[in-house]
């Protein structure tokens, strides 16, 4: 039987990168800032979780950092029976998956006529998505507000899907357009050499490629429409059709509501979005990735 050595300088290479992985002080350094920004990040959560599953004497006699000393589930109940919360999830829910699924596939349908069919004028179009998605909310909420009365689509889920799907879609088509204007053109060529239509290429061609990015807008686009809530405000004023963040910011000014039924109002409010996130984090990572590596 042969057995091959290592040839010594590639042994002696990894043994001083290594031994030089070891002797690097900064690597620890950064490991330790990063725990105490993880830290910082998830202490706001911790402490609400805490004072959520605490009773209103607990809290009263031992102050919102201590431990519980029981676990009371009152809170949690009171809260989701008093605003029907089962419902307003449901709302918050189709409004998210629907504007998601429509956000991307307007995205899809405007980026590919301005990435690969390089329409005329396109820089002028790229230019008004970006101006698009740089305004604020406040300034869009009033011709909003009034072509929703006009075609009686006021107080209805529908006029929040239509709004943000577009305004949604204005940043994907921004993000969408950048990377198909680098599509490879190969596969464009041999899509065409097969008869491949353009309606065709698009949905068997450049969808399927660039998966990773579209994941990543709808992860994106289901998260940011799950936590708006200053338009589902203005244009959702009925109790059966308010969102999530609608019925824990109504109910801010509740003198019913005592700290520990607030605490769990915002727990099972920010529940559901992490999640969507947790479930859909490695689609996020392959896509944020999709780049790096050829």
């Amino acid at each position: 039987m042969t057995v091959t050595a290592s040839p010594p300088r590639v042994t002696e290479e990894k043994a001083a990168t290594t031994a030089e992985k070891r002797r690097n002080p900064l690597r620890y350094a950064v490991l330790a800032a990063l725990l105490v920004l993880l830290l910082l990040m998830i202490a706001p959560l911790l402490v609400v979780a805490l004072n959520a599953v605490k009773s209103p004497s607990d809290y009263a006699s031992h102050g919102p950092l201590s431990w519980p000393a029981h676990l009371y589930w009152d809170g949690i109940v009171t809260f989701w029976n008093r605003v029907d919360f089962g419902h307003k999830l449901w709302n918050s829910f189709i409004t998210s998956i629907v504007v998601a699924v429509l956000g991307v596939l307007l995205s899809i349908l405007n980026a590919y006529a301005l990435g690969i069919g390089k329409v005329k004028g396109r820089v002028w179009f790229l230019v008004f998505f970006l101006v698009a998605n740089l305004l604020p909310q406040e300034v869009l909420v009033y011709p909003l507000y009034y072509l929703s009365k006009q075609v009686g689509l006021y107080d209805n889920l529908i006029s929040i899907v239509i709004i943000f799907t577009v305004i949604q879609s204005a940043f994907g088509t921004y993000l969408l357009t950048s990377v198909y204007a680098e599509f490879p053109g190969e596969l464009l060529d041999a899509a065409s050499v097969d008869g491949a239509g353009r309606w065709r290429t698009l949905w068997r061609v450049v969808v399927p490629v660039s998966r990773p990015t579209l994941g990543v807008l709808f992860t994106f686009f289901f998260i940011w429409t799950w936590n708006e809530f200053f338009l589902p405000l203005v244009f959702l004023i009925s109790n059966d059709k308010q969102t999530v963040p609608v019925a824990l910011g109504v109910l801010q000014g509740d003198r019913l509501m005592d700290a520990t039924t607030t605490s769990a109002s915002a727990l099972i409010g920010i529940v559901p979005a992490m999640l969507f996130f947790v479930i859909f984090q490695r689609t996020l990572t392959r896509g944020i990735t999709a780049g790096a590596i050829k």
